[in-house]
C-alpha cells in the first residue's frame, strides 16, 4: 500500500463529513453517530436520499466502464474517493482493461484507514491512495503525477463532490486547474446536486446540512454546464442523473424515483 501524504490527522467525530454521511446513506458501518444523526435527518425530510446516493455510486461505474471499454482510456483519477463500496472505480476499469492505472484522492483520514481494501486491484494495473484536498489541485497534481503519466489521457473523476465546494472556495477554478494540466483526450466526469428541480425542499436540505456543520452548494444546469466549458459532453450531454447512458446499468435496482443531481462526462479536445 502506497500512501503519498503528510501525517494522517485524527478522525474528528465532533460533526459530519460527508463521505461518512455518504457511507450511512448507502447501509455502511464506517460512519459515526453525528453521521448517522445528520443522514436521519435528512432522510426524514427527503426519504429518497439514500437512493440518490446509490444512483452516484451506479453512474460512476457506468461512465467508468464506458471510458475503459469503449473509450481506451487507462488512467483514472478519481477525487473525493470517499470510503470504500464495492465495486469500487478500480474494479470496474481493470475489469475491462487489467492494466489501467487509478488513483483515489480523498481528505479523510477515515478513508486512509480504508485504503488497503482500495489498492486490491489487478497484477498488471495500478491502484494507489492519496490523502489531499480537492481545494488544493495543485498539490492533488504533484502526488498523482509520481503515480500517472499526466502527458497521456486521463479520466479525471468527481462524483457528488463539487456540491460540497462553494464558488467562494474556487470550485470552477479547481475544476480549470485540473482539467488544463491534463492532455487531449481526457475525460471530464461529474455529478453535481441540482438547485433547480425542487428549490423549496433544495433549501431545506442546505440548510440542515449547514446546521450539521456542512456545507451545501446546489447548482442550476446552467451553473454545472460551466463545469464543461471548453470540453466536448459525450452524449447524451448534462442529463439527471439516471438518464446517464442507462443501457450500461449492471445490477442497478431503479423504481424511477427523481434524482435531482445532474451528470455528464466530457472530452478535452
Amino acid at each position: 500500500m502506497t500512501d503519498l501524504s503528510p501525517a494522517t490527522p485524527a478522525i474528528d467525530t465532533s460533526k459530519a463529513h460527508p463521505a461518512r454521511v455518504y457511507d450511512w446513506f448507502l447501509g455502511g458501518k464506517d460512519n459515526y453517530p453525528v453521521d448517522e444523526e445528520l443522514g436521519r435527518q435528512i432522510t426524514a425530510m427527503e426519504p429518497t436520499a439514500p437512493y440518490g446516493a446509490r444512483h452516484n455510486r451506479w453512474f460512476m461505474q457506468r461512465a467508468t466502464r464506458m471510458l475503459a471499454a469503449q473509450c481506451g482510456v487507462r488512467q483514472f483519477l478519481d477525487i473525493g474517493t470517499g470510503i470504500p463500496t464495492e465495486p469500487n472505480l478500480h474494479r470496474i476499469a481493470q475489469a475491462a482493461a487489467p492494466e489501467a492505472a487509478v488513483v483515489y484522492v480523498d481528505n479523510d483520514p477515515i478513508v486512509l484507514a480504508h485504503a488497503e481494501a482500495l489498492l486490491r486491484g489487478t497484477p498488471e494495473g495500478v491502484t494507489r491512495y492519496v490523502q489531499a484536498d480537492a481545494r488544493e489541485p495543485h498539490r492533488i497534481l504533484e502526488l498523482a503525477g509520481k503515480i500517472l503519466d499526466l502527458d497521456r489521457p486521463v479520466a479525471l473523476s468527481l462524483i457528488a463532490l463539487l456540491h460540497f465546494i462553494p464558488d467562494e472556495q474556487g470550485a470552477y477554478d479547481i475544476i480549470r486547474t485540473l482539467v488544463d494540466a491534463l492532455p487531449s483526450g481526457s475525460h471530464l466526469v461529474l455529478s453535481q446536486l441540482a438547485s433547480d428541480h425542487d428549490p423549496e425542499r433544495t433549501r431545506q436540505a442546505v440548510a440542515m446540512y449547514a446546521a450539521g456543520g456542512v456545507t451545501l452548494v446546489p447548482r442550476t444546469r446552467e451553473e454545472t454546464a460551466r463545469f464543461f466549458t471548453g470540453l466536448d459532453l459525450l452524449d447524451p450531454g448534462l442529463v439527471w442523473l439516471p438518464d446517464w447512458h442507462p443501457e450500461l446499468a449492471v445490477d442497478e435496482e431503479r423504481d424511477g424515483t427523481p434524482v435531482p443531481l445532474y451528470a455528464g462526462v466530457a472530452r478535452k479536445p
